[in-house]
């Protein structure tokens, strides 16, 4: 998938101008992209639209009008953006309270070890986390994975999938929904 280039970013003030629309089109398309495992993780898959989006979010929060500073943004979140028969996500460990959250981040160290996509008939791929956000002491509740496919599972997506925690504290499955597996069948194409 083509990463994101620093001139398909808007200025601010384009941006203000076409945000409500474009705003309202990322939200439902997050929503087709987002799978929830279990109560407390949420996986949203990334393709270059959200990682556009975000970006333009960014610049927007930031205020950032200097080329390098959006230059920035550009590569870190192009990180985001799924390389060939490989699947993209930001993985929200969410928790509602700060207490609740300085109880669970820390078991759930060692999460890199127990998720997985599973295709049926092609097998499973253990996610790849990004080594960055994991600390000694507690996991970040951000996380970003990837799921790196053979060739069979990308093609055999439209057999059925589900995403698989197996944590020894949190263990979960989610099947992917027909709607879900067509959008990302999409970001094999």
């Amino acid at each position: 998938m083509k990463p994101v280039s620093i001139e398909e970013i808007k200025n601010i003030a384009e941006y203000e101008l076409e945000r409500p629309e474009f705003r309202a089109r990322m939200m439902a398309l997050k929503d087709r992209r987002r799978v929830r495992v279990g109560p407390h993780l949420t996986f949203l898959f990334e393709n270059r639209e959200t990682v556009r989006y975000q970006i333009q979010e960014m610049v927007r929060i930031e205020r950032l009008v200097k080329p390098e500073e959006i230059r920035h943004e550009v590569e870190t979140y192009n990180e985001l953006i799924p390389g060939e028969n490989e699947l993209s996500a930001s993985l929200l460990i969410e928790y509602e309270t700060p207490e609740l959250r300085a109880i669970w981040l820390p078991k759930l160290l060692g999460l890199e070890e127990h998720v997985w996509i599973e295709v049926e008939g092609a097998g499973r791929t253990k996610a790849r986390f990004d080594a960055r956000q994991i600390a000694t002491d507690r996991i970040s509740a951000v996380q970003y994975v990837k799921f790196p496919m053979t060739g069979e599972q990308a093609a055999g997506l439209g057999r059925g999938a589900k995403i698989v925690v197996d944590h020894p504290e949190y263990a979960a499955e989610a099947v992917l929904t027909d709607t879900q597996i067509a959008e990302l069948e999409q970001d094999f194409a």
